[in-house]
């Protein structure tokens, strides 16, 4: 069994690695407060308030999916100062 685990992790290694960076599907804060331009810290306080793109932790790592960075942008759209976008 070791052997398949052993098999599993390379062909997975070796996928990362052929990933372009256009490949990537997260975002890390510092990525996505550079994408927004605003501070690191927002992103951070924001997580704590419960605001901001769904975000994933592993261990002490904070990335963005970017499908959620995308659904977050779409939804902040808005047509005027009274009312948001319907699309």
């Amino acid at each position: 069994m070791p052997a398949t685990a052993t098999a599993l992790t390379r062909s997975t290694q070796e996928a990362i690695n052929t990933l372009s960076p256009g490949d990537r599907r997260v975002l890390n804060e510092n990525e996505l407060a550079q994408r927004w331009g605003i501070s690191p810290k927002t992103l951070q306080r924001w997580r704590c308030e419960g605001r901001g793109p769904k975000y994933l932790k592993l261990s002490k790592r904070v990335s963005y999916p970017l499908e959620g960075v995308f659904d977050f942008e779409h939804n902040a759209l808005h047509v005027s100062t009274s009312e948001r976008a319907i699309a």
